[in-house]
C-alpha cells in the first residue's frame, strides 16, 4: 500500500494584498532571525512548538472577514524571470527529484516567471487540499458554522449531523480554535430541553443524511480503512471517528452511542439501541452546538494536512454549489470554481478532496494559479496565511532547518505519497518580493524520500535566498 503521511467573498485590490504579504514576510523574517536556533521553544511552548503556537494578533480573528474599501498604496519591485531562472534552474536537474519534475513560479499579478512542464499533470498528494480550501472559501461563507443538533420526533430524540469535521466527544482540556462543539455539551442541553418538556425517557436515533454517496472513496487504496489511514466520511462523527487510537468503520452509529451515554449521565433514560432516523417536518428542535467558523476549519485542515476534514469540506462545497453532499458533486464544484475564477486547469482530474487518491492529476500551473487567485479576494486571501511556515509550523515544522534560506520565509502546503513529493505556496525573496510557486515530482520511488524532500525544499529555499526583484 502507498505510504501516507497523516495529519500530512467583495473584491479587494491587489496592492493591499502585496503590502500585506511584504509586511508578513518582513515580520516572519525578523522572528526567524531571533528564533532560528529554537532555543526559545521551551519557554514559549513548553517544548517543541506545534502549529497552534503562532497566535493570531488581537482584532484579526477569523470570526469575521475584513472588508477593504481603499487599498493601501505599496511600492514593490517587479520580479525578474531571469533572476528566478538563475536561482533555481540548476536545482531542477537534481537526480534526487526523479524523472518527472514540474515547476511553476508566478508573480502575484499572474506573470509567469518560471515554467518547467508547468502544464503537465502530476499525482498531487496533499497539495490537492489547496483546491479544496479555495473552493470552500469561495463557495461557503467563511464566517458560517456547522451545526450538530437534536430534535424530538415523537418519542425519539434524533441526533442530526451537520458535517462538523471537528465535532468532539467532550471538550478537550486544551482546546484549539476548532474545538468548539462536543457531544457531552449537546447531551446536557438536550436533557434540559427534555425535562422542560416533561420527558425523562426517550429512544435514540441518528440522521447522517446530509452527505450522500460512498463513505469510502472508490479510488482510494482498498486498504486505507482497514489499515487505519482514514475514517469513512460521515456528516456525523465524533473525534473524526477515532477512539483510543482506533478508527471506526461506523462513525455515525458510534457517535450516537456515545451521545446516548452522555444523555443517561444527564439523567435521561434511553431505551433501546440507536437506529437510523429521518425526522419529519413536525420534529421539535431541542438543542444545538456549533463548530468553529469555516475559515478556522480551513486553517486547521491546511496546517494539519487533515484528510478527514478535507473530505468533509469537499462535500460541503458540493452542497453549496447546488448538488448533493457526495464526492462527485464536490469535485465537480471545485473544478467549476477554479474555472469561474480563471485558474488554469490543464489536464485536471480530481477524484477526492484530500489527495489520498492516486487517480488525481494536477498541474503545477493549477496549484500556483489557485494561490495567486486566492490573493485577489478578501474571502480567499486567508488561505495564504493558513499555510504552514517553513521550520516552524504544521507539516513544515521539521523542514527548512536553521541553515536554510527558506526558514520562516517559505509558507507552503506539502504533498507526500510513495514516490510523490509536492510543495506549493509562496515565499518572499531577499528583496521582500512575494513569489508564488509549485514544485511537483511523482517518479521517485527509487530515491530515499527524505532526500527527494530535501531537493524539493532546496528549490523553495533558493527562491527565498534570491534577489529576484527587477
Amino acid at each position: 500500500m502507498a505510504h501516507v503521511t497523516r495529519r500530512d467573498r467583495g473584491r479587494v485590490g491587489l496592492p493591499w494584498l502585496l503590502g500585506t504579504l511584504v509586511l508578513v514576510g518582513a515580520l516572519v523574517a525578523a522572528v526567524a532571525f531571533g528564533w532560528t536556533t529554537g532555543r526559545l521553544n521551551p519557554l514559549v511552548c513548553g517544548g517543541a512548538c506545534g502549529p497552534e503556537a503562532v497566535a493570531t494578533p488581537a482584532g484579526l480573528t477569523l470570526d469575521t472577514v475584513p472588508e477593504r474599501t481603499a487599498p493601501d498604496p505599496v511600492v514593490t519591485r517587479r520580479p525578474d524571470p531571469d533572476a528566478v531562472r538563475a536561482a533555481v534552474g540548476g536545482l531542477l536537474d537534481d537526480p534526487d527529484l526523479g524523472g518527472r519534475v514540474g515547476v511553476s513560479v508566478l508573480a502575484l499579478d499572474g506573470t509567469s516567471l518560471l515554467d518547467r512542464d508547468a502544464s503537465a499533470t502530476f499525482v498531487p498528494a496533499s497539495t490537492t487540499k489547496l483546491l479544496t480550501a479555495y473552493a470552500t472559501l469561495s463557495r461557503l461563507d467563511p464566517t458560517a458554522r456547522f451545526s450538530t443538533s437534536t430534535v424530538l420526533d415523537g418519542e425519539q430524540v434524533v441526533l442530526v449531523g451537520g458535517g462538523d469535521p471537528y465535532l468532539a466527544s467532550t471538550r478537550p482540556s486544551r482546546p484549539t480554535r476548532v474545538d468548539r462543539a462536543d457531544l457531552r455539551t449537546l447531551a446536557r442541553r438536550t436533557a434540559d430541553a427534555l425535562r422542560a418538556a416533561g420527558r425523562t425517557t426517550v429512544r435514540i436515533g441518528y440522521d447522517a443524511g446530509l452527505f450522500t454517496g460512498p463513505a469510502v472513496n472508490p479510488t482510494w487504496e482498498s486498504s486505507y480503512v482497514a489499515d487505519q489511514v482514514v475514517t469513512p466520511v460521515s456528516a456525523l462523527w465524533a473525534d473524526q471517528g477515532e477512539r483510543d487510537g482506533v478508527r471506526s468503520t461506523t462513525p455515525a452509529q458510534d457517535a450516537t452511542a456515545r451521545f446516548a451515554g452522555y444523555l443517561r449521565d444527564a439523567g435521561i433514560r434511553v431505551r433501546g439501541d440507536a437506529t437510523r432516523a429521518d425526522p419529519g417536518s413536525s420534529a421539535q428542535p431541542l438543542a444545538v452546538v456549533r463548530s468553529a467558523t469555516v475559515a478556522q476549519v480551513v486553517d486547521a485542515m491546511l496546517v494539519r494536512s487533515d484528510n478527514e476534514a478535507a473530505e468533509v469540506l469537499l462535500r460541503h462545497v458540493g452542497i453549496a454549489a447546488g448538488g448533493a453532499g457526495s464526492v462527485a458533486d464536490g469535485t465537480r464544484a471545485v473544478v467549476a470554481t477554479l474555472r469561474e475564477n480563471d485558474v488554469p486547469v490543464p489536464g485536471l482530474r480530481l477524484r477526492d478532496g484530500s489527495g489520498l487518491s492516486r487517480a488525481n492529476r494536477i498541474a503545477p500551473a493549477t496549484l500556483a494559479g489557485v494561490l495567486r487567485a486566492a490573493s485577489a479576494r478578501a474571502a480567499t486571501a486567508p488561505l495564504l496565511a493558513d499555510l504552514p511556515v517553513g521550520g516552524f509550523t504544521g507539516t513544515l515544522a521539521n523542514r527548512f532547518g536553521t541553515d536554510s534560506a527558506g526558514r520562516g520565509l517559505v509558507r507552503a502546503k506539502t504533498g507526500t505519497l510513495t514516490g510523490v513529493h509536492s510543495l506549493a505556496g509562496y515565499v518572499t525573496d531577499r528583496d521582500g518580493t512575494p513569489l508564488v510557486f509549485a514544485v511537483m515530482t511523482d517518479d521517485t520511488e527509487d530515491v530515499n524520500p527524505f532526500v527527494t524532500q530535501a531537493a524539493v525544499d532546496d528549490v523553495a529555499a533558493a527562491l527565498a535566498g534570491c534577489s529576484c526583484g527587477g
